[in-house]
């Protein structure tokens, strides 16, 4: 008998290529580049995680996340460089 083929929940992410739980950032990661941050975003509104379940993985406030959206949102992945941050506030 075959076994049914499982396919584990994916999103697609900032750069077009599909994000599961298995290669989204590690719970442990600290330093946070545009590309992880844009990746965490599209992985709340693909519905992948929730917004509480992303704030609690990865130790961010929901404040913090939300910036991050917001950034998204008005300027796309460049919002999200540090370097870039007083540019766009």
């Amino acid at each position: 008998m075959v076994q049914p083929l499982i396919k584990e929940p994916s999103v697609i992410g900032p750069e077009g290529i599909p994000l599961t739980l298995a290669t989204l950032p590690p719970p442990e990661t600290e330093r946070w580049v545009a590309r992880r941050k844009a990746e965490l975003v599209a992985a709340v509104r693909g519905g992948l995680l929730s917004l509480e379940d992303v704030c609690n993985r990865y130790k961010l406030t929901m404040e913090e996340f939300l910036s991050w959206q917001r950034q998204v949102d008005k300027h796309g992945l460049r919002g999200l460089r540090v370097t870039r941050l007083q540019s766009y506030r």
